[in-house]
């Protein structure tokens, strides 16, 4: 052995990944699956029988979790797809800046300013019509594969 010393390059992240494997047969509906490298919630599987030398196959129909786009992948249910990491996580809302970014408090006290206002319209009128009537507003922002994006709001009363 040397005695050298040894200098690593230290990364951001923890190498912690963004999906996981599991087994096509074992996901279901109401959970979660990565098709076409997009985090999706399930909305159906079906399962067709083997051939005469086949696999089953598993046949999903889910919607994108951020664009609400359906999308659908057909698996062999003994081979392993990639599911997403999904997080919810609620701030409240402090303050909506002119360019369409949220400034939101974090649970240690910290602000978090980077953002969007959603682009679904009904929780886009709410926010704002929320904050404008100087509410207390807290938003649930939903994170999966190194995407954030606010998914419901409530109302916890006047300030």
């Amino acid at each position: 052995m040397s005695d050298e010393e040894h200098h690593f390059e230290s990364k951001a992240d923890a190498g912690a990944s963004k999906t996981f494997p599991q087994q096509a047969g074992a996901i279901r509906k109401n959970g979660y699956i990565v098709i076409k490298g997009r985090p999706c919630k399930v909305v159906e599987v079906s399962t067709s029988k083997t051939g005469k030398h086949g696999h089953a196959k598993c046949h999903f129909v889910a919607i994108d979790i951020f664009t609400a786009k359906k999308l659908e992948d057909i698996v062999p249910s003994s081979h392993n797809c990639d599911v997403p990491h999904v997080t919810r996580t609620d701030y409240q809302l402090i303050d909506i800046s002119e360019d369409g970014f949220v400034s939101l408090l974090t649970e240690s006290g910290n602000t978090k300013d980077d953002l969007r206002l959603p682009t679904d319209e009904t929780l886009l009128t709410q926010i704002k019509d929320g904050f404008a009537e100087g509410k207390d507003l807290v938003v649930t922002v939903m994170s999966a594969m190194g995407e954030e994006q606010i998914c419901t709001l409530k109302d916890i009363g006047p300030k």
